[in-house]
């Protein structure tokens, strides 16, 4: 009873909501929000390809790896040793993780740097197999 009598002080009931929620609108993205790799991912000749926007690193920093049909993405900018009046570089380790589709063959595999943005393709040659059939056992 009092949260609706709270809510019809407003003459919309949605202006409420925005007031409560005020504080999250400017409160400070997370360290993971912060580090996180931006991507896109699309089928392209037979391929799925992964454009990482990574700009300003240099291939070394860079690790790409596919563990259990996951590709990743890891990559660290650290920061140079000098006194700075002003800066808005993000610096620390980031990393992206992206589920590969049904059929990615992990041993056809390139990846390229050009101009701060990095390009996985996987190749989806791999073999796909005919539907499993399961016997189904009957419990007494």
């Amino acid at each position: 009873m009092n949260a609706l009598a709270r809510k019809q002080r407003f003459a919309f009931p949605e202006m409420s909501d925005w007031f409560e929620t005020l504080p999250a609108r400017f409160a400070m993205p997370t360290m993971s929000e912060l580090y996180t790799v931006r991507i896109e991912d699309y089928i392209e000749d037979d391929r799925y390809v992964m454009r990482a926007e990574l700009p300003g690193m240099s291939p070394e920093d860079i690790d790409v790896f596919i563990t259990d049909g996951v590709l990743t993405v890891q990559a660290e900018r650290t920061e140079k040793d000098v006194t700075k009046n002003h800066s808005e570089i993000r610096y620390g380790a980031m990393s992206r993780s992206v589920s590969l589709p049904a059929g990615a063959d992990e041993d056809d595999v390139r990846a390229e740097y050009t101009n701060g943005m990095l390009t996985v393709s996987v190749g989806l040659g791999a073999k796909k197999t005919e539907a499993k059939h399961v016997e189904i056992r009957h419990g007494d």
